[in-house]
């Protein structure tokens, strides 16, 4: 698959899952969210010591995702990523996109030998789907 390919059946998804939803609307976390919201797509925040996220409900984890959330943005520190697709796959998820900065080489690795469709290549949500800071 080509990259737009890659990112087309990952935007198919009815819902997308944020992981390292950040209350703080100056971090990545926070505007990948509102970014998916403004494009009018349904998203759910995961964080585990958040009750809530931009008016929206988070999700303690990824286990805790509902089933319609197939493609999740991964806003976390390499390690963590590394610690979190396991669950991933666990889940089902069959999209995943590591945001710049996100990306681990065992985690990528994982996702390929799963099948699950990774972007890891330095492609950017919010350039993607045009995100505006308001």
């Amino acid at each position: 698959m080509t990259i737009e390919e890659q990112i087309r059946q990952f935007l198919a998804s009815p819902a997308f899952g944020v992981v390292g939803a950040s209350t703080n609307r100056e971090k990545y976390g926070n505007k990948v969210l509102r970014c998916y919201l403004q494009n009018g797509r349904k998203v759910i925040p995961v964080n585990p010591n958040e009750a809530d996220i931009e008016g929206i409900a988070c999700a303690a984890s990824i286990s805790d995702l509902p089933p319609e959330v197939e493609s999740i943005s991964m806003i976390t520190p390499p390690v963590v990523t590394a610690q979190l697709v396991p669950l991933a796959l666990e889940k089902g998820i069959r999209n995943i996109w590591m945001q710049p900065g996100a990306e681990h080489p065992e985690a990528v690795a994982l996702c390929r030998e799963n099948g699950v469709n990774i972007i890891a290549d330095g492609s950017c949500l919010l350039v993607v789907l045009g995100y505006h800071d308001h």
